[in-house]
């Protein structure tokens, strides 16, 4: 992400001392700070379905018209025969988890600044909940030399080139599918301009660990949210813990394939699609077993282009939802308003009216 998205988050610091994460390997019981209840979180409870999301194969000769079912539908799928190779699948969840096996001190060398992106520390949506969520990450923003060279002095290089071409086959598998959800509506390359091969697309890799809890029932390892992307791809280990939210049905667990990714529509999706794909809300819950490690790929546009909904999908009974901004624009409301900020939006006619 650039100059101008980091400014972004100068303006909005998150004020959670990293003094404050729990040592998560010496707890036997779950502190009042990690317990949750329906009064942190109104969904918390909410009923746990067995319904399952779409699978689609990449190859299937009905693609486009699958991703775009399950985008209009769910707001989220897996995929299977993507392109990405398995052995950087491999070589990602290893750098994730000897990441996060180092020691916390470690590991704090690379802490995220109040006002960064990059780097080792609590989610940034920890601001807007009164209890802690069970779970560290980090952070990965253009390149990761400096932070990297902090934690494995000698091993850095082999780390950094892991993550530069697992971010290239991203890139690339993220393009593709944003084309095959929006083709699905008839949108063709012509409508986008800004959306070719040479675009300046600004991206961030998200590493997370969900240690082994004493108490998951009442744990929350990454609290209800959205995703302020365009789309986001998803790698998880083997082991279960991510849930996506359907008002129809309740939560419903993800379960890890193996060699499969996750992808989840994101807030500037919605907006361009006029609302026609939803923005699904997630979350990742924990257990008493193993570890969970998850690396997720969050890609959006340029961060100076205007995104509103694009103009073939607006008609005389189908006004736009929402105004033209940036995607600086919307991480600023975002930072502000949190889930609220879709609905926040629609009550402004332009985003220069937006405070």
């Amino acid at each position: 992400m650039n100059s101008m998205l980091s400014d972004v988050f100068i303006s909005h610091p998150i004020h959670i001392p990293l003094s404050n994460l729990a040592d998560f390997t010496s707890l036997r019981h779950l502190p009042d700070s990690y317990t949750w209840t329906p009064k942190d979180d109104l969904l918390f409870s909410a009923s746990i379905s067995d319904e399952s999301l779409p699978f689609i194969d990449l190859s299937d000769l009905h693609v486009t018209t699958r991703v775009g079912h399950a985008c209009t539908t769910w707001g989220a799928f897996q995929i299977t025969n993507h392109g990405v190779p398995s052995r950087l699948l491999d070589d990602i969840e290893l750098l994730t988890e000897s990441l996060f096996r180092l020691p916390v001190h470690r590991k704090l060398k690379a802490a995220r600044r109040e006002d960064g992106i990059s780097g080792y520390g609590v989610a940034r949506i920890a601001s807007f909940f009164n209890k802690q969520m069970w779970s560290e990450g980090f952070t990965v923003t253009g390149s990761p030399f400096d932070d990297f060279h902090k934690l494995w002095p000698m091993h850095h290089l082999k780390y950094c080139e892991i993550i530069q071409e697992y971010e290239e086959h991203m890139q690339k598998l993220a393009a593709k599918l944003m084309w095959l959800a929006l083709g699905s509506l008839g949108v063709e390359e012509k409508d986008i301009e800004w959306a070719s091969p040479s675009s300046d697309f600004q991206a961030a890799i998200q590493l997370n660990h969900y240690p082994i809890c004493p108490e998951p029932d009442r744990a929350m390892g990454l609290a209800a949210h959205t995703d302020s992307t365009l789309m986001t791809i998803l790698y998880q280990n083997n082991t279960a813990g991510l849930q996506v939210f359907r008002d129809d049905v309740g939560w419903v667990t993800v379960p890890p394939v193996p060699g499969s990714l996750v992808v989840n529509v994101g807030d500037l999706l919605h907006i361009l699609t006029n609302g026609i794909f939803p923005s699904v809300l997630h979350r990742a819950r924990v257990n008493h077993l193993r570890s969970r490690f998850s690396m997720a790929y969050l890609w959006g546009p340029p961060s100076d282009l205007m995104i509103s909904p694009l103009p073939k999908l607006v008609d005389p009974l189908h006004s736009p939802l929402y105004p033209s901004l940036t995607w600086k624009q919307y991480l600023a409301t975002k930072a502000t308003h949190f889930n609220q900020s879709l609905a926040f939006i629609r009550n402004y006619l332009s985003s220069d009216q937006i405070p």
